[in-house]
């Protein structure tokens, strides 16, 4: 563990409280604007998908775009938003009667209605991979429902739009298979202001003390929600293995997985911590020397960002991580963190642990991570790209569409 990135709790409170008549002024403050659309304000798919947004354009005032965030709950006045923008960005939003109301209420005022997705949740011939992959009950007949509904209701609500935006080009191309007609431009998710400044603190923290840690060897393993077990079992035993010929190595599991198979003969060298807030989560990765981010390879892991990647590279911290479509565009294997394919995990983690022990070589891979990541994720990198993206032949105008009843 490194000595000089260890902190305190940091207090935290959800930067998204403002009222709505402060974000629709936020909306208005520009010449072009954009209305951001989700379910409800939370800390995953909202923030990096609305709020980091809205953020990054922001703060580039030269664009002369104003954006602002809305809500489930701001649906009783949607015409306060939907009249006041020139595009509607509809983010990972379930169809329903009220849904369908904003979407006409746009289409009838000629405003581009655009649908911003994270994951491969629209298309229900997807649905058995999808969980498989995320180690559901196959067996209930009420999962199967729950499932086949929210990706219907998802797919419906894409359906309805002009375009759509989603965070890398293989995921584009499954939603322009799924909605043919439709085009689907790039905006990857990304680091926001404060995540960012807290994460170079502490890289800085750990680049003056020369890395120095305090004897033992954390391997970390950052899981956001309770269904990553057949994820984590791609690098379980080769972890397991390390452990039993490396006494100073500590597994740290934060999230909701539970330790299970090989892993349960080391119990006393793992460490849990509950589902962090986002800044106390790269207090926690920052401490550790690598992070991995083992996935099943199939079409949804494949459509999933590298978030797990830039968020540890922003505060300095090495990642081993399957080859998936974003990982092996984003990590350079043996230059800025390890690919590892199933059957590779002991080998590549053997050979991160390695460069570990080596602390000039350590400090140069995290460093050359560390400037990639805030060249390519940074949250004052994206603003032009967003523009692109919404305003810039990112979708089909809506003229080029049918009219949408509001029932289709």
């Amino acid at each position: 563990m490194f000595r000089a990135a260890r902190r305190e709790p940091f207090p935290y409170a959800d930067p998204w409280q403002a009222p709505l008549d402060e974000r629709l002024a936020a909306l208005a403050a520009r010449r072009r604007r954009i209305a951001y659309f989700y379910e409800r304000p939370d800390t995953s798919t909202f923030r990096y998908r609305a709020f980091n947004m809205v953020e990054a354009l922001r703060a580039e005032p030269s664009l002369d775009v104003s954006a602002s965030w809305f809500h489930w709950g701001d649906l009783d006045k949607m015409d306060r938003f939907v009249d006041r923008a020139d595009v509607l960005v509809v983010c990972r939003t379930r169809y329903d009667a009220a849904v369908a109301r904003m979407l006409a209420r746009a289409r009838a005022r000629g405003v581009p209605l655009l649908f911003d997705v994270d994951d491969l949740v629209f298309d229900t011939r997807h649905v058995h991979l999808l969980l498989d992959t995320l180690d559901q009950d196959t067996g209930s007949s009420g999962v199967w429902d729950d499932w086949f509904a929210s990706v219907g209701r998802l797919g419906a609500t894409l359906r309805l739009c002009d375009g759509a935006i989603t965070t890398n080009a293989f995921l584009a191309r499954q939603i322009e298979a799924a909605a043919p007609g439709l085009r689907a431009r790039v905006v990857p998710n990304f680091l926001n202001r404060e995540q960012q400044a807290l994460s170079r603190t502490l890289f800085e923290a750990k680049r003056a003390s020369e890395y120095e840690r305090d004897g033992r060897l954390h391997i970390g393993y950052f899981s956001g929600s309770p269904t990553h077990n057949r994820d984590f079992a791609v690098a379980e035993a080769a972890l397991a293995r390390l452990l039993d010929r490396d006494p100073r190595l500590v597994l740290r599991l934060v999230g909701f997985l539970e330790p299970r198979g090989a892993l349960l003969r080391h119990l006393d060298r793992v460490e849990r911590h509950p589902l962090q807030d986002f800044l106390n989560l790269q207090r926690l990765i920052a401490e550790v020397e690598v992070s991995v981010a083992p996935l099943q390879d199939n079409v949804f892991t494949n459509s999933k960002s590298e978030l797990k990647h830039f968020e540890a590279a922003a505060c300095g911290t090495l990642s081993v991580a399957t080859p998936t479509y974003t990982f092996r565009n984003a990590i350079r294997d043996g230059e800025t963190g390890f690919l590892a394919r199933a059957h590779e995990w002991e080998e590549k983690l053997a050979a991160a642990l390695a460069v570990v022990d080596d602390r000039e070589r350590y400090g140069a891979m995290v460093e050359r991570s560390f400037r990639e990541t805030e060249a390519g994720y940074g949250w004052d990198r994206q603003a032009r790209r967003i523009e692109a993206a919404v305003f810039g032949g990112g979708a089909q105008g809506a003229e080029a569409r049918p009219a949408a009843a509001a029932a289709e």
